[in-house]
């Protein structure tokens, strides 16, 4: 018999780590992703970057029920045609590509998606959009949402009446959220709606906070971190997604 509970595919990072006498590249992921999808109802699977195309993404997905694209490092900005920023992270080609590949097959089979921080703007730039490379910039020099040194900054956003963040959240007119980002959306990218803003004091309400791919299927971004505080909303209504997607696809045979 299989399991009820939907099967979440997890994207990580492939960097050098050091455990031990052992320092060698891994695929590694902070817990706190593991942990929310699996108290949330789902069960984790660890999605490392490899050689992709497009073959190999579609098979990738179909395995899935759900996909959580995760935080990390900034897109390459080549992918949005811009030259790189002074503070924009160098490339990680490995990671935008696999990414972007799974983002396509995964809205092409309509399989419910989430993406987190960089997981966002990834989706913003492969439906056309652009960021604004460095928030600081464009805010007189604000830091508000880059938090410091490996501490989580604390944010408000305001989600949009009528969307899927805003019924995830009961109506909240504010959300209190962790923030750790430079980056942000510029431009809208196609087939996108803007579902939460800054809010609280001294917030700037340009700065968009949650997206999501229009259309039925679930497809919900959010610039914030909700795993760092256990904020379990978001990652139930993947996790609630990804069981109707499997209940259906079963009833399909």
């Amino acid at each position: 018999m299989s399991s009820a509970r939907p099967v979440i595919g997890i994207t990580t990072y492939l960097e050098p780590i050091r455990s031990g006498i052992w320092d060698l590249p891994a695929a590694y992921l902070p817990e706190t992703y593991l942990r929310s999808v699996i108290d949330a109802g789902g069960i984790a699977v660890l999605l490392p970057p490899q050689p992709v195309d497009a073959e190999v993404a579609a098979a990738t997905i179909a395995s899935l029920d759900g996909l959580l694209v995760t935080g990390g490092y900034d897109v390459d900005p080549a992918r949005y045609g811009q030259p790189a920023g002074a503070h924009t992270d160098a490339p990680r080609d490995d990671r935008d590509d696999w990414e972007d590949a799974l983002l396509t097959a995964a809205i092409a089979a309509e399989l419910p998606f989430l993406g987190i921080c960089r997981g966002l703007q990834l989706l913003n730039v492969h439906q056309g959009g652009t960021l604004l490379q460095h928030l600081p910039d464009a805010l007189d020099g604000d830091t508000r949402y880059s938090g410091d040194a490996g501490v989580f900054a604390i944010n408000e956003a305001a989600p949009v009446d009528g969307s899927r963040i805003a019924g995830l959240y009961e109506g909240a007119a504010s959300v209190d959220v962790r923030s750790y980002h430079h980056q942000a959306v510029d431009r809208l990218g196609d087939g996108l709606r803007v579902t939460a803003v800054s809010a609280g004091a001294g917030a700037t309400e340009q700065v968009v906070q949650a997206i999501e791919l229009e259309g039925d299927a679930f497809g919900v971004a959010v610039q914030w971190h909700p795993e760092q505080i256990g904020d379990l909303r978001v990652f139930r209504g993947l996790v609630d997604a990804a069981a109707e997607h499997r209940r259906a696809r079963s009833a399909r045979g």
